[in-house]
C-alpha cells in the first residue's frame, strides 16, 4: 500500500487543471507544467481536492501510484510559489556574474566556466559570491543548482568551492609541522 499516493493534494483556486489521456496540464501563477500519467494511474478531482487512483495493486502500479503523486503536489506548488535553491561562493577572487541568462563562473581555474540554464530555469546573482537559482520545475531548478556545485565542490581543508547556503562543510586537519621525534 502506497502511503505517500493515499495523500490528498490541496490545488489553489489560481491552479487551472486539465486532464488528459496521457498527462496533466497544470497552469498557475509562475508558469505551466506537464505531469505525465502511467498507464492505470488517473487523477480524480473533487472540488478543491485531488486524488491520484491506480487500476490495481500490482507492485508496478503501487510504485507508480506513489511517484505520481510526489510529482503532481510537486507541480502544484511549483505554478503556485516556485522553487529556489542558493549557492553561496568561498575563496578568494572567486566570483560569478549573468549575462543574458548565462552564468560566467570565476573560481580559480586558468578559464572561466559558461553555464547555461535549463528552459524555465532563471539565474541570478547578486554581491558577485550569491546564486540564486529559480523556476517552476523542481527536477530542474535541482539539476541546474547541482551542475554549478559540481564546477568546484567545496574542499575540505579550507572550505572553498561553491556550496549550498546554509550547507555545512565538515573540516579537515591539515599536516603538522614534524616535531623533534626523528631518527637519531
Amino acid at each position: 500500500m502506497s502511503r505517500v499516493g493515499l495523500k490528498i493534494i490541496q490545488l489553489p483556486s489560481s491552479v487551472k487543471l486539465s486532464i488528459e489521456s496521457q498527462f496533466a496540464l497544470l497552469e498557475g501563477a509562475k508558469g505551466k507544467m506537464t505531469v505525465p500519467l502511467h498507464e492505470g494511474i488517473t487523477l480524480k478531482q473533487e472540488g478543491s481536492d485531488l486524488h491520484v487512483v491506480r487500476k490495481d495493486d500490482s507492485s508496478k502500479q503501487k510504485a507508480l501510484h506513489g511517484t505520481t503523486r510526489a510529482l503532481m503536489a510537486n507541480a502544484v506548488k511549483g505554478v503556485t510559489e516556485g522553487f529556489k535553491e542558493e549557492l553561496e561562493l568561498v575563496g578568494i577572487g572567486f566570483r560569478s556574474v549573468v549575462n543574458n541568462n548565462v552564468l560566467t563562473l570565476t573560481v580559480g581555474f586558468s578559464h572561466v566556466v559558461l553555464i547555461e540554464p535549463l528552459p524555465g530555469v532563471k539565474i541570478t546573482v547578486t554581491d558577485n559570491t550569491k546564486i540564486a537559482v529559480e523556476g517552476v520545475d523542481k527536477q530542474a531548478v535541482g539539476q541546474v543548482a547541482a551542475s554549478i556545485r559540481a564546477v568546484r565542490k567545496p574542499e575540505p581543508y579550507q572550505g572553498k568551492g561553491i556550496r549550498y547556503k546554509g550547507e555545512r562543510i565538515i573540516r579537515k586537519e591539515g599536516k603538522r609541522a614534524a616535531t623533534g621525534s626523528g631518527k637519531k
